[in-house]
């Protein structure tokens, strides 16, 4: 997945209203609600210690002061170490956090020290939107559509084939594709077949991958992809609900998973 920009955590508020208004309308039920079920667990009252990593491409800004905003939000007690790398871990730690949060170029982690769970951030991000996908209430079929299986798309197109879904993917990455197809038991997308969806799973960093071909009248769109794989026109056209936030809902199921 494309990496986060200042620009993309702007108005994050507003952003978790839009995704969560969106998200109860399409599918019945809050995003908290469907994390608690989803995993079986209820917030309680962790301590998330919030770790700067200079590594790589160094720290987004707005990144760690948005992961504090969406843990408060969840209700629980948060802080962002004064120090960075191995020094803010040490910190958090020292500190009391539960639940440790730190991103490089390469992995965005949460990891609970009370009882050991790790997660990853594309693993979580790609349940968590594969699921809201799946509760499409006006889905007209059991059949869903994966767009990319990248770290992102395979989580989710794994969680969706233990659910029992019918999974469709495609991916121009034929290694990608053919290793989801052998340990997944997915379905290759053959647009000569003419298959419509109405619950779209899109996970690629790029722009209008989602063509007029896939989707029914009236779909659900789940994507954390950024740019948005939904061409603007395509989705007023077919009066598609699009179900798109940078980080948010992400966060919200990698802290859920962790508890």
């Amino acid at each position: 997945m494309a990496l986060l920009t200042p620009e993309d955590l702007e108005d994050l508020s507003s952003q978790f209203e839009e995704s969560e208004s969106i998200i109860e309308r399409v599918t019945g039920n809050k995003l908290a609600d469907i994390c608690k079920e989803l995993y079986g667990k209820d917030m309680g009252s962790e301590k998330v210690g919030i770790i700067p990593i200079t590594a790589g491409n160094g720290i987004i800004s707005n990144f760690t002061s948005s992961l504090l905003f969406i843990a408060q939000r969840l209700g629980l007690e948060g802080f962002i170490t004064q120090h960075t790398d191995v020094a803010g871990y040490y910190e958090a730690i020292r500190d009391g956090a539960d639940i440790l949060l730190m991103a490089d170029d390469h992995l965005f982690i949460a990891h609970n020290l009370r009882n050991g769970k790790l997660v990853t951030n594309h693993e979580a991000t790609g349940i968590i939107y594969s699921e809201i996908a799946s509760r499409f209430k006006d889905a007209s079929s059991n059949e869903i559509l994966v767009i990319g299986l990248g770290r992102v798309g395979y989580a989710g197109a794994k969680h969706l084939t233990k659910k029992g879904f019918n999974v469709y993917a495609c991916d121009p990455n034929r290694d990608f594709l053919e290793k989801a197809v052998h340990e997944l038991g997915i379905m290759e997308y053959c647009k000569e077949d003419h298959k419509k969806f109405s619950m779209v799973f899109e996970a690629t960093p790029n722009a209008n991958t989602i063509t007029e071909g896939m989707i029914a009248e009236r779909c659900l769109v789940s994507t954390p992809g950024i740019p948005c794989g939904l061409p603007q026109e395509v989705g007023r056209k077919h009066r598609v609900d699009l179900v798109m936030e940078p980080l948010l809902i992400g966060v919200t199921s990698m802290l859920y998973s962790v508890i």
